[in-house]
């Protein structure tokens, strides 16, 4: 005899579980993979670039969303997608060492953003088949406590946990002391001749010399031009570099000698930063180079990247070649070099500090991955015994013959919404400058100085952006909600637009300023998310205002789908506009591409009384 499914059960026992299982590979999909991307060296344009297009699941869920509906159950595809959920982080962490990464795991990425897209759909389904109606309002708030979890686990722990693996899996850091003084000889001699020998002990960094002086005195900028060339010419010519492939150089070669769009032309010659260091003098800063090698050869197989950059220090000295280096079983024992060069107009005595680290980066995000596929196998097992079997949740295409009419009336019935372009346009515009804001975040935290970015370290990032940020945004949301209900969206609408967009501006603050001290860093990071998430309310709620009557489930999706497309289009080109005219001009068009939202909110329809509870809408 069969044993009987359970129709019911505790929904302690699934509603919580359920909802962190949603948020996590969300969020390794938008916010972890830019952090890992950047870490295993892809550049700013890329990223911005490819993991936008990572949007577009959400952005036509609503297109598939009926196949959820239409055939098999929302328990089924809750446990299939989760159990693909698994299979993605798998590929992702299989495929980080090999060569041409960036391709294979943007493709199982691919697969996590359609899976965690599909297991929204069902999650939310189930959740209202599942529950009563009285559970489901009891649990609405526990289901976004345990979401939210899912993105401090994500967006926190998970980097603190890469960035821990990154400290602990690698060899310890070098610290080397940069002068610059009046008065001093210079001479910069490169030992590309000489050979390293194996030292005894364990592997470690060598640089030569521990502390480096640099004259005040003016070089030639030719001079200085030739030291780089150099500089750059040993390093990659001892594969210091990514190797790229002969098709990749052909392909990089066109790109650079073709002349830039008028576009970028613009914006570059306009808007572009005045690099602080190489002026179009005869005369430039002073240099001096420092030479780094291993003690030995690393392990059969393995490549240790060092990492090298300002942690401190007077700014006039910078970093201009030699941020990051790869050493191998072939290439240990050569010298690679950095060049550090001081700003012409430093006259007096200065100093920095440059740490070299050389944390085993992609083993780090390998085993962090990994563990989230083991997490989701752990998922896949537990729900599917522990989820009940609600008598209604059954595929919609039993005896219906008319799915696909009812189906296109969905969508028609949405587009006749009065004023749909206002409102399509606000659901586009309201996070305008965030949406490209969000993309480029991270990467200015963790960007070297010399740079325009922070120099934080990836554990840094997840505790000040992950988790410090992660707090804020909820508490920032949790207010948001509270005020809203009290006296409704119209009355908050306009407060909860300035929330979302202002704060924004800490970016330009910490780009201008880039403090040393990180306590600046957490407080402006903690302003703008705690603004995000209360100005967030305003917009969660104005999608279920439009998306009431007959197909609520159905025009909520679509409006999500909106939501989605407005975030994904404008990170595509971030990556792109920021490296052309810089984090300091970046952050500032960001403000200005808030404008938009101000100007739409005035004209979109909204019903006073909406969101108010009972006793305030009698009062009025």
């Amino acid at each position: 005899m069969a044993k009987e499914k359970k129709q019911y059960r505790n929904p302690w026992a699934w509603v919580p579980s359920l909802y962190f299982a949603e948020g996590i590979p969300y969020v390794i999909v938008m916010s972890v993979s830019v952090i890992m991307y950047k870490r295993l060296g892809i550049s700013n344009t890329d990223i911005a670039l490819y993991t936008s297009w990572l949007y577009l699941p959400w952005v036509i869920k609503p297109l598939w969303s009926p196949v959820v509906d239409l055939f098999k159950t929302k328990r089924f595809w809750i446990i299939l997608m989760q159990l693909f959920v698994g299979a993605g982080l798998a590929g992702v962490a299989l495929t980080i060492p090999v060569p041409n990464f960036f391709q294979y795991t943007l493709a199982f990425f691919w697969l996590l953003a359609f899976s965690s897209a599909t297991h929204d759909i069902a999650a939310d389904g189930f959740y209202m088949l599942g529950l009563s109606e009285h559970d489901q309002a009891f649990f609405v708030g526990i289901r976004s406590t345990f979401y939210r979890f899912a993105m401090i686990t994500g967006q926190g722990l998970l980097i603190i946990l890469a960035g821990y693996l990154e400290s602990t899996t690698g060899l310890p850091p070098v610290t080397v002391e940069v002068s610059a003084k009046p008065s001093q000889e210079n001479k910069i001699v490169f030992n590309d001749s000489s050979r390293a020998t194996a030292m005894e002990g364990e592997l470690r960094i060598i640089s030569e010399p521990a502390n480096l002086v640099i004259p005040t005195v003016p070089v030639h900028k030719s001079k200085a031009d030739s030291i780089i060339k150099l500089a750059k010419k040993l390093n990659t010519g001892n594969g210091f570099y990514y190797e790229k492939s002969k098709e990749e150089k052909k392909a990089r070669k066109a790109e650079t000698t073709k002349e830039p769009s008028w576009l970028e032309k613009f914006l570059r010659d306009n808007f572009g930063e005045s690099k602080k260091i190489v002026a179009a003098k005869e005369f430039v800063g002073n240099l001096g180079i420092i030479a780094f090698h291993l003690s030995n050869a690393p392990p059969p197989g393995e490549t240790v990247v060092v990492n090298f950059g300002q942690e401190g220090g007077d700014k006039s000295i910078s970093l201009v070649e030699g941020l990051r280096f790869e050493f191998t079983g072939k290439n240990w024992n050569k010298n690679a070099y950095a060049v550090i060069q001081i700003d012409p107009k430093l006259k007096k005595e200065a100093s920095a500090t440059f740490v070299a680290r050389a944390g085993n980066i992609p083993l780090s995000w390998v085993i962090t991955i990994a563990s989230l596929a083991i997490l989701f196998l752990i998922f896949f097992l537990y729900h599917k015994f522990i989820l009940p079997y609600p008598k209604t949740d059954k595929p919609a295409a039993e005896g219906n013959r008319n799915i696909a009419g009812e189906f296109f009336k969905t969508f028609v019935l949405f587009f006749k919404k009065e004023k749909i372009g206002l409102i399509i346009a606000f659901l586009l515009l309201y996070r305008l400058g965030e949406s490209q804001l969000v993309k480029l975040a991270a990467p200015f935290l963790l960007d070297a100085r010399e740079l325009g970015g922070l120099g934080l370290t990836t554990g840094e990032v997840g505790l000040v952006y992950g988790t410090i940020g992660i707090i804020a945004l909820t508490l920032g949301g949790l207010l948001g909600g509270f005020l809203a209900a009290k006296h409704g969206l119209k009355y908050w609408i306009w407060w909860m637009l300035i929330a979302i967009n202002l704060p924004d501006a800490v970016y330009i603050y910490l780009s201008y300023t880039q403090p040393e001290n990180f306590l600046p860093v957490v407080i402006s990071v903690a302003i703008e998310q705690f603004g995000y998430g209360f100005g967030f309310t305003a917009y969660m709620l104005y999608m279920i205002y439009i998306s009431e009557g007959k197909y609520k489930t159905a025009h909520f999706a679509i409006a999500t789908g909106f939501m989605a497309l407005g975030m994904m289009l404008p990170g595509m080109f971030s990556g792109w506009l920021a490296d052309i005219i810089g984090y300091k001009h970046f952050f500032i068009w960001v403000i200005i591409a808030t404008i938009p939202a101000f100007l739409i909110t005035k004209f979109i329809p909204l019903d006073p009384n909406f969101g108010k509870n009972n006793e305030a809408k009698n009062e009025t």
